[in-house]
């Protein structure tokens, strides 16, 4: 099984390579992650990240029902 998780672009490090780089907020994680996939993401937008990778552009929208949902499996979970 794979999971993908949405999370926010906080700040992007461009060198020119093919490694660019973004630190990506989970909620209250930031980890940094490989943009390499999603070139012309910016900062403010959500990504949808797998294995360190954002693999594609999400609008808030989505992401938003996204954290909705893992918020009720959170909340399933404690009972």
């Amino acid at each position: 099984m794979c999971l993908a998780v949405p999370g926010k672009i906080i700040s992007i490090h461009d060198d020119g390579s093919l490694m660019k780089m973004g630190q990506v907020r989970f909620g209250g994680i930031v980890k940094e992650v490989n943009l390499a996939y999603v070139p012309s993401v910016q900062v403010g937008e959500y990504v949808i990240v797998h294995v360190g990778f954002a693999i594609s552009i999400l609008n808030e929208e989505e992401a938003q029902k996204v954290f909705s949902y893992l918020q009720e499996i959170a909340d399933e979970g404690g009972q």
